[in-house]
C-alpha cells in the first residue's frame, strides 16, 4: 500500500522506472513518447547528460545557500544569460520553485510597487476567462479556470476577467481577425474605467493560452493594442510564460512573436526541463528601482528560492535553448502542425488545430460544422487520455475548453529535441486514441 497523497485517489499509476530521450519507461518495461513534455515541461527530453552533469557538479560544490545569507555563482550567472536574451527593459531576476510561485510574486512586487510609489488604492487585478496562473490561492485566484477556483472562491483575492482571444470560438463572421483582437482588446480598457484606472494594478494574460484552453495564441495586433491600454492608464502588464515560455513557441520568450514587452514576467518548466524544480519572475528596472529607492526590501520570499542546485541546472538548459536547440521547434513545429492537418482537417469531430512552433492544440466537436461541444458527461478528453496511454502516447487532453464547462481539447507539446519519426509516432497514436474514445 501507497503512503503517498495521490492527485487522484482512484488512480492506479505505474512507477516510471527511467527516461531515454523522449520516451518514459515503466518498471514493466513500456515505453511511452513523452508528447506533452509532462506539462510542456521535459523540453529536453529525459536523460541529456550535460544538465545532469551541472546537477553532479553543483552538489559537490554546495548543494543549498540561503539567500537571506548568500548568493551564489550559478544564480549569478543564469540571470545575467536570462537578462541579456530578454527583450524590452527586463532588467532583474528573481528566482522561485515553480511557476505558480513566479506569479505570486508578480502579484506581491506589483502590489509594492505601488505602494512604494504612494499608489496605495491599486490594488484590482484583471486576468482573462479560460486562462490558468497557477494553483496558489493568489495564482489561482488571477486564473480564469473556473472548475479549478470554484471550491476556493471563499478564500481568493478579488479579481475580474474579460474575455480571451480565442479566434475559434470568439470571432464574428462580420470581422477580420485584426478586428476581432481589436475587439477583445479594447475590454481591457472598459473593465479598467469600470474599476477606476486609480484601483488597478495589473493586467496579467499569457502570451499563448496553456491547458485551461488548448494552446490558443493571440490574432496578430492583440497584444499591441493591450500595450497601449495598460500604458495609458498606467497598468502593469504581467505576462505568464511559465508554460507557453523557453522556446516552447519558437522563440525563447514567446511574446517576441507579438512584438510587445511586459513589466513583469514569469517563466518555469522549460527553465529548469524537469531536471530541477525552478521558475523566475523577471522584472523591469523601473520596477526595481522604485524598491531600491524606498524600502529596500521586496517583502515577500520562500526557502528555496534561488537554490544553487535548481540554478546550476537551468543555467545549463537554458544555455542549450539560447544557443541553437530553440531554432529547432518551428521547423519540427511546422512539421508537426503539417501532420496533424493531414491526419485530422476534414475529421468530422476536430473542430480547430492551432498553436504555435512546438506548442499544438486539437479541439473536438460533436459538430463541426457548428462548433457543437460534446455533452461534458462523455467524457471525452478522459476517454483520449486512457486510450493514448495505453497505445504508449502521454499527451495533455483537458475540458471545460470553451467555459470551463464545455468543450474537449488535446494538447501536445514533446520536447524540442525530436525527429520526424517522433512526429509520425505522435500522430499515429493520437488518432488511434481519438478513434478509441469516438467509437
Amino acid at each position: 500500500m501507497s503512503h503517498v497523497f495521490p492527485r487522484h485517489t482512484k488512480a492506479n499509476l505505474p512507477v516510471a522506472e527511467r527516461g531515454e530521450g523522449c520516451y518514459i519507461i515503466d518498471r514493466s518495461g513500456k515505453k511511452y513518447f513523452d508528447g506533452s513534455g509532462g506539462a510542456a515541461v521535459s523540453c529536453l527530453g529525459h536523460s541529456d547528460p550535460d544538465v545532469t552533469r551541472a546537477i553532479k557538479d553543483q552538489v559537490d560544490r554546495i548543494a543549498f545557500a540561503h539567500t537571506g545569507f548568500f548568493t551564489s555563482e550559478p544564480a549569478e550567472e543564469l540571470a545575467d544569460l536570462l537578462v541579456s536574451k530578454a527583450p524590452g527593459n527586463l532588467d532583474r531576476v528573481y528566482f522561485v520553485s515553480g511557476g505558480s510561485e513566479a506569479v505570486e510574486a508578480a502579484l506581491k512586487l506589483a502590489r509594492q510597487y505601488f505602494l512604494e510609489k504612494g499608489e496605495a488604492s491599486r490594488h484590482r487585478v484583471i486576468a482573462r476567462r479560460q486562462s490558468y496562473h497557477g494553483n496558489t490561492l493568489g495564482a489561482l485566484a488571477t486564473g480564469g479556470n473556473q472548475w479549478r477556483r470554484e471550491p476556493f472562491s471563499p478564500l481568493m483575492i478579488e479579481t475580474t476577467h474579460i474575455s480571451p482571444c480565442y479566434e475559434y470560438r470568439g470571432r464574428r463572421e462580420d470581422e477580420t481577425a485584426f478586428e476581432y483582437g481589436q475587439r477583445v482588446a479594447g475590454e481591457l480598457e472598459t473593465e479598467i474605467l469600470r474599476l477606476g484606472p486609480e484601483n488597478v494594478m495589473a493586467f496579467v494574460a499569457e502570451p499563448v493560452v496553456g491547458a485551461t484552453a488548448g494552446a490558443v495564441p493571440p490574432v496578430e495586433g492583440y497584444f499591441k493594442r493591450v500595450r497601449e491600454i495598460c500604458d495609458t492608464y498606467g497598468v502593469l502588464l504581467i505576462l505568464d510564460e511559465v508554460m507557453c515560455g523557453m522556446g516552447r513557441t519558437g522563440s525563447l520568450f514567446a511574446h517576441e512573436q507579438d512584438g510587445i514587452s511586459p513589466d513583469i514576467l514569469c517563466i518555469a518548466k522549460g527553465l529548469g526541463a524537469g531536471y530541477q524544480p525552478i521558475g523566475a519572475m523577471l522584472c523591469t528596472d523601473g520596477i526595481y528601482q522604485a524598491i531600491e529607492a524606498g524600502s529596500g526590501f521586496f517583502q515577500h520570499g520562500h526557502t528555496y528560492i534561488g537554490h544553487p542546485t535548481a540554478c546550476a541546472a537551468a543555467l545549463t538548459v537554458f544555455r542549450k535553448l539560447s544557443y541553437g536547440l530553440v531554432e529547432r521547434v518551428i521547423p519540427m513545429g511546422d512539421k508537426l502542425d503539417q501532420a496533424l492537418r493531414d491526419a485530422f482537417a476534414q475529421h468530422p469531430h476536430v473542430g480547430d488545430l492551432r498553436g504555435r512552433g512546438l506548442f499544438r492544440g486539437i479541439e473536438l466537436v460533436a459538430d463541426r460544422s457548428t462548433k457543437t461541444p460534446f455533452d461534458p458527461a462523455a467524457g471525452i478528453n478522459k476517454k483520449i487520455k486512457k486510450a493514448a496511454f495505453e497505445a504508449g502516447l502521454i499527451c495533455y487532453p483537458m475540458g471545460g475548453t470553451i467555459d470551463g464547462v464545455k468543450g474537449d481539447h488535446v494538447l501536445l507539446a514533446p520536447p524540442f529535441i525530436i525527429e520526424d519519426v517522433h512526429v509520425s509516432e505522435i500522430v499515429g497514436k493520437l488518432d488511434t486514441a481519438i478513434k478509441s474514445a469516438l467509437q
